[in-house]
């Protein structure tokens, strides 16, 4: 039986490692739709946003036939747990991506982003897929090293949103106040969707150590 347990917490670890390359692949997407105004890829992003829901779903009733059938205590507990809240985590990185495609839907055909601005996105992109990636690696391997390292590319993160209000603020923008409201959205759409990363990342390191890291 608790061979078949074990197995149990296997698959859950694999429907959430799925989850992060499902939400990494919906960012890299919405991205590019965003930058390059591709009307066609943003609906694509914004019909798979279910496939993320359904995931999220399947992951918790997992988890939650866990909890009824095999009373699970200690480390397994915190386990079952920490899936039901990163399945949470992810399921919003996948709504931050689905807001983008959205705007970059609203907007078309014409482009979002006024020129200046476009290379920071560009690279808010790049780390985005990249902390999905790391937090489909850290669920996989429990490595709490790895896990803490996210802290890092999230950093990279804040520094060019922060980027962003410089920019805005400056005497040559001359974009509007339509286009800063988008960008100021659209910053913090990316923002948040690494933030969440971090979080899938805490959580490996509270079933690991069962200390919740400092935020």
């Amino acid at each position: 039986m608790r061979e078949v347990y074990q197995e149990q917490l296997g698959e859950l670890a694999e429907e959430l490692a799925s989850m992060s390359t499902m939400v990494g692949t919906a960012m890299e997407r919405a991205t590019k739709a965003l930058l390059e105004a591709d009307l066609e890829l943003a609906e694509q992003v914004i019909e798979d946003d279910v496939q993320v829901d359904e995931a999220r779903a399947r992951a918790e009733e997992h988890a939650f036939g866990l909890l009824a059938l095999q009373a699970p205590v200690a480390g397994d507990l915190r386990t079952v747990i920490s899936t039901i809240h990163t399945a949470e985590d992810l399921e919003r990185m996948g709504d931050l991506a689905l807001h983008v495609a959205k705007t970059a839907r609203r907007r078309h055909p014409n482009a979002v982003l006024p020129p200046d601005v476009q290379p920071y996105f560009a690279e808010m992109g790049r780390i985005a897929v990249k902390l999905a990636g790391r937090a489909r690696t850290v669920i996989q391997t429990q490595d709490v090293d790895a896990a803490r390292g996210l802290e890092e590319d999230d950093d990279e993160m804040d520094d060019l949103h922060r980027h962003l209000f410089t920019v805005m603020m400056s005497p040559e923008w001359s974009h509007g106040v339509a286009a800063a409201v988008d960008v100021t959205l659209l910053g913090r759409f990316y923002e948040r969707f690494a933030d969440h990363a971090v979080s899938v990342a805490r959580r490996v390191v509270f079933i690991v150590t069962g200390k919740m890291p400092n935020s």
